[in-house]
């Protein structure tokens, strides 16, 4: 019987799901993280057009990457494109009407689809459950929780400053 050993394989591993040692698995599995990334930066400036050089700055990303994500994101008319010098990206739809399912259909596509009719339609309906079930939380209360987290990330450090400073000066 065969026994599955990732060390069989020479791959990386997912950040996503540590057990996907295809390349296929990691290019989506990445796709999708890096998109919501992209859409958060375009939430936080809705009005703004963003370049795809501008976010992969802003996030560390490669341009070529955010680029590609542009394409899925404009495919799915999540965001809208605009070419020339004043050009770049930016929400075709208000935060909350982009669910997490919407940007999971933009950019994984159909790694759920199998030609086995055994099992097909056990999985065309688990992946319909998950996108419903990721479509409960929208780009805008992710966006909620982000900004939430950095405030109080930031509220952490200036108390720890603080005291720091206080603690020196009492010397």
């Amino acid at each position: 019987m065969f026994q599955f050993r990732p060390a069989d394989f020479h791959f990386s591993r997912s950040r996503v799901n540590p057990l996907c040692v295809s390349l296929l698995c990691m290019a989506q599995s990445g796709r999708f993280g890096l998109s919501l990334r992209i859409l958060t930066v375009l939430a936080s400036e809705p009005d703004t057009m963003h370049t795809s050089a501008a976010i992969a700055e802003k996030l560390t990303e490669s341009a070529v990457m955010v680029r590609r994500c542009f394409l899925l994101l404009h495919k799915k008319g999540l965001i809208e494109q605009r070419k020339g010098p004043h050009g770049g990206a930016r929400l075709k739809l208000a935060p909350k009407q982009i669910g997490m399912g919407d940007v999971y259909l933009a950019t994984e596509d159909d790694w759920l689809v199998l030609d086995d009719p055994t099992i097909a339609g056990l999985m065309k309906r688990v992946r319909e459950e998950g996108v419903q079930a990721m479509n409960e939380t929208t780009l805008a209360q992710m966006l909620k929780r982000i900004n939430k987290k950095a405030a109080s990330a930031k509220a952490h450090n200036g108390v720890s400053s603080n005291k720091k400073a206080t603690a020196s000066n009492a010397r």
